[in-house]
């Protein structure tokens, strides 16, 4: 699976009544080769991916496509990752709220 592969699949993992009351947006910028920008936005009870930077941020995840997929995995600890910069998030508070929804944690 790439980072791709995992971002543009995000809307079908997540259960629909997890949903209710959430108004998000996520952009992840990721490096490499199988990389690309990409946004995940939330809002009316609906997911949706989308290719590309939409819209206004809550967040924004950026690393490559190898250290975002290590913390997909379970490979790479997402603490060290961050706090060895080879993960960056823009905003730890929103990204802790949606983590586990997402599967990153």
């Amino acid at each position: 699976m790439t980072a791709k592969e995992f971002i543009q699949g995000l809307p079908a993992k997540v259960k629909p009544e997890a949903l209710a009351g959430v108004n998000t947006t996520f952009h992840f910028d990721i490096s490499g080769a199988d990389g690309g920008q990409y946004t995940i936005s939330v809002a009316d009870n609906k997911i949706e991916s989308a290719e590309g930077l939409v819209g206004t941020p809550k967040c924004v995840v950026s690393g490559s496509d190898q250290n975002f997929m290590g913390i997909v995995t379970g490979k790479l600890n997402p603490m060290m990752a961050i706090l060895t910069g080879k993960v960056k998030i823009s905003n730890q508070g929103e990204m802790l709220k949606y983590a586990k929804m997402f599967g990153l944690m």
